[in-house]
């Protein structure tokens, strides 16, 4: 006979052990934490995690004592995965979300706290968005003005490569948090990203509600890594590749950074994205960007679609800053102008039919001779994010009237009889000074063309002329700004009036009116 003590003994510890198992691996998905903010109305906020199959989970959101909706959903097998879609909410905060696990008669409950509603936006790219705070022009002052802005939330990524795609993000470098001066500039090419943040604080200047930006960006990295199979099927990208080691020096491997630094997001529910990249492709799949890129693009507005059960936009807004300066020792190699031109699927502008709901910070002009990062690093990142947030207004927010791009000519006229190139600008322009060389002409006679300069002639509101008479053949092609280094900083020829924005690169032949038509 055992004493009924003994009984005890053996019922208890079996009772807390099966407590205890029931709560093994309960959880929120990795980036869902105190601090966060979740995309506001009209989509829905996605919550989702991991627990025990066939457990129900309740997931609630909370403010002060007052319940404001309750969500029920099961634990899915086999991939132990739980989701709910909450209600769309109006911005602003803060709230508590709690998810409670119940297996029979066992609960185990989660929270998170301070949770604002808002716009939340993905940063990605290579080093000119990884580049912190830290490393800008006026980096103290710029460290220094967080109160204003506690809204705005960060989140960085850490640096993870994967062979397959990953459900959930496997590390962070810094989970949700408010702005300070300490996780703005945690160090060199780390978090937070500049370009991410200060676009943010634009934003937030304008809109005045919440902004959640999460930075998942890794320096020396090829859109191949940040690119899916199928998306680089597409194109026609060989899925073992040789990279030059010169140009690259992240991860190269093709889709390791989809797929442990993207695909893992991909059921959150986004307001958009803003990506800075292309330096590594200069010497890698050039001529295949043109298709590369907008392939991207389109692979992550339908995967990030489906993953947040369709309340992430099918296309959402995507915004990117077209290349900036480089001190190259040969100025005529053409790489950093061509990714420029296919970075908009050579049309010269965004939005554009093969590249819908895009905006475009054109940085050619932003130059850094002395940056101690090397000149392929410009540290005026404030005027990138501001232009950058000019596109956002326009095209993710429907901002009527604002001007958010450069002047680009609608109309080419050749007067070859009077030695002149007439342009016609769909904008008004400011001629900021007269130049030589910036122009050039594709001058063709005995089956052979050469690139020679057109120098800028006269000009009105909305017209310039360019003298071609150095050309003895028949004129072929017109381009614009068409080098690694156009100009010193912010002293390209042209730009809007009132915006300060410069005129983009261009390549337009005289079979097409105008660049991209």
């Amino acid at each position: 006979m055992v004493a009924p003590g003994s009984v005890l003994g053996l019922v208890l510890p079996l009772i807390l052990w099966a407590d205890r198992s029931a709560g093994i691996g309960f959880r929120f998905a990795s980036y869902i934490d105190n601090y966060m903010v979740l995309q506001k109305e009209p989509a829905g906020a996605v919550i989702w995690g991991f627990g025990m199959p066939g457990a129900t989970v309740t997931v609630t959101l909370c403010q002060g004592q007052e319940t404001i909706m309750k969500k029920v959903t099961g634990v899915k097998a086999p991939s132990n995965t739980w989701m709910v879609v909450l209600d769309p909410m109006k911005p602003g905060g803060p709230f508590e979300v709690m998810a409670q696990q119940t297996l029979g008669t066992m609960n185990f409950t989660l929270r998170v706290h301070d949770v604002l509603f808002g716009d939340v936006w993905l940063c990605s790219g290579q080093s000119n968005m990884q580049m912190t705070v830290l490393q800008i022009f006026n980096a103290t002052r710029e460290l220094s003005n967080t109160a204003a802005y506690q809204s705005v939330r960060i989140l960085a990524v850490s640096l993870t490569e994967a062979e397959e795609e990953l459900e959930d993000i496997e590390e962070v470098d810094l989970q949700w948090s408010k702005p300070t001066k300490e996780n703005l500039g945690n160090g060199y090419f780390t978090y937070m990203s500049a370009v991410c943040w200060l676009f943010g604080r634009y934003l937030y200047d304008t809109l005045q509600y919440p902004i959640g930006l999460i930075s998942s960006s890794w320096g020396g990295t090829p859109i191949e890594a940040w690119s899916s199979e199928r998306s680089l099927k597409a194109c026609g990208v060989l899925m073992k590749g040789s990279i030059p080691r010169d140009s690259v020096s992240g991860p190269s491997g093709h889709s390791v950074l989809w797929n442990a630094m993207i695909h893992p997001l991909q059921n959150m529910t986004l307001k958009g994205v803003v990506w800075y990249q292309g330096e590594s492709n200069i010497y890698y799949n050039k001529d295949l960007y043109n298709c590369t890129f907008p392939a991207l693009i389109e692979d992550w507005r339908q995967t990030f679609h489906r993953g947040s059960q369709g309340q992430t936009e099918r296309f959402f807004p995507f915004g990117f800053v077209q290349l900036s300066s480089y001190l190259s020792m040969d100025n005529a190699d053409d790489g950093f102008p061509q990714i420029r031109w296919h970075q908009t699927a050579d049309f010269g502008f965004v939005p554009n039919l093969k590249m819908p709901n895009t905006f475009m910070a054109v940085a050619m002009d932003l130059c850094d001779r002395d940056s101690p990062f090397g000149s392929i690093h410009p540290r005026d990142k404030q005027t990138v994010a501001y232009r950058l947030h000019l596109g956002a207004r326009a095209v993710a927010y429907g901002e009527k009237n604002l001007t958010f791009q450069g002047p680009l000519p609608e109309k080419i006229e050749l007067l070859a009889d009077q030695g002149l190139l007439n342009l016609l600008y769909y904008q008004r322009i400011q001629v900021q000074r007269q130049d030589k060389k910036i122009f050039e002409i594709s001058c063709c006679s005995d089956h052979q063309c050469k690139w020679l300069p057109a120098p800028m002639n006269t000009f009105s509101a909305q017209t310039l002329t360019l003298s071609i008479d150095s050309c003895l053949g028949a004129v072929a092609a017109l381009r614009y700004a068409w080098t690694t280094w156009p100009c010193e900083y912010k002293q390209c020829p042209l730009y809007h009036p009132s915006s300060a924005l410069p005129a983009p690169p261009f390549i337009a032949f005289f079979t097409d009116q105008a660049p991209g038509y």
